[in-house]
């Protein structure tokens, strides 16, 4: 949930923070690009990390990372300053991920793992909501600087408690313990194997059109549907408290079905969704095919982590989940 607290918030600031630092169009540029830039140089990395080190340690490095950046951008006076710490907290989001999902692959077996990453999604999107609302709170009360003071206490005390978890001391040798056939041919075959590139080919597709859906979405409702930007805004920040629902449902649906069959329905659903909002003008109706958009856009992540975990070797899912997660965002 932390680690996602910032998510939004960034994207959301960057008028604030060009007015405030006056910063030129390259610079505003620099913002945006380079902390995401870090992100995903940071995801195999990371993912070798997940396969070699305890999840304790990790965690506890990527929740340390994470609150001293906040307490780093709170107190940034120019832009380089800013760019630094902004980057900086990038670097804890793939250690978190690849550590966390590699876990939960761990621990959670049969149709227990499709639900784990409901659940594990679901509170991602919990802390995005909570850090977009908190922001609005701050933007108008105590300045915008206070949004990463608020959050960077809890990470800290959250990253001191995971590093003295006994539960998640074990070493990796031991999480990683064949216990069935099926498991020991998996274990020795490749990360990059068939399986797994057909399912890359697949989500990149995928992703190409989420993103340029995120994009212009707001841009599509002002420029063609004469929506005002407020009510866009409006209309797109509500899509990640759909996220909360459709993670969960996405991790239900999984255990009924199967993880391959819910994330092919889901893929249907996301597009059938988006087709009627193409036909639709009235604000009510926009929001509301919008909404069932999001639903199913994020409802997926939940069956793609489990294919993930699936088809991948016990002992380097940290890597798995590095390439899968490099194919998503480098889209």
């Amino acid at each position: 949930m932390f680690v996602e607290v910032f998510y939004l918030t960034q994207v959301a600031l960057i008028p604030v923070i060009v007015r405030e630092f006056q910063l030129s169009l390259l610079e505003a540029s620099l913002v945006a690009a380079v902390p995401s830039l870090v992100a995903l140089l940071m995801n195999i990395p990371s993912g070798l990390l997940a396969d070699r080190v305890s999840v304790n340690r990790l965690l506890f490095l990527s929740m340390t990372i994470e609150g001293f950046s906040a307490l780093l951008v709170s107190q940034t006076g120019n832009f380089w300053s800013l760019l630094v710490a902004l980057s900086l907290m990038q670097i804890a989001s793939p250690l978190y991920h690849m550590s966390a999902l590699s876990q939960i692959a761990r621990i959670a077996k049969g149709e227990g793992l499709s639900m784990a990453m409901g659940f594990h999604n679901a509170l991602g999107n919990l802390g995005t909501g909570a850090g977009v609302i908190s922001l609005a709170i701050f933007l108008s009360v105590l300045g915008w600087r206070w949004v990463y003071v608020l959050w960077a206490v809890p990470m800290l005390f959250w990253g001191v408690t995971l590093l003295m978890s006994s539960q998640l001391r074990r070493t990796i040798t031991e999480n990683t313990r064949v216990t069935s056939p099926r498991d020991l041919l998996k274990s020795q075959s490749p990360v990059l194997n068939s399986a797994l590139l057909i399912f890359l080919i697949v989500i990149g597709i995928r992703e190409v059109g989420s993103t340029s859906v995120s994009t212009f979405m707001t841009t599509y409702l002002v420029g063609t549907r004469n929506v005002s930007e407020s009510i866009a805004d409006l209309i797109f920040g509500s899509g990640v408290f759909m996220g909360i629902v459709g993670s969960l449902a996405g991790g239900y649906m999984g255990v009924r079905v199967g993880a391959k069959k819910a994330l092919s329905w889901l893929i249907l659903g996301s597009m059938v969704s988006l087709s009627i909002l193409a036909y639709l003008s009235e604000v009510y109706s926009l929001s509301f095919a919008f909404l069932l958009y999001a639903f199913f856009s994020y409802s997926v992540w939940s069956p793609m982590g489990t294919i993930v975990a699936d088809i991948t070797p016990p002992g380097s899912r940290g890597l798995g989940y590095s390439i899968y997660l490099f194919a998503c965002f480098v889209e």
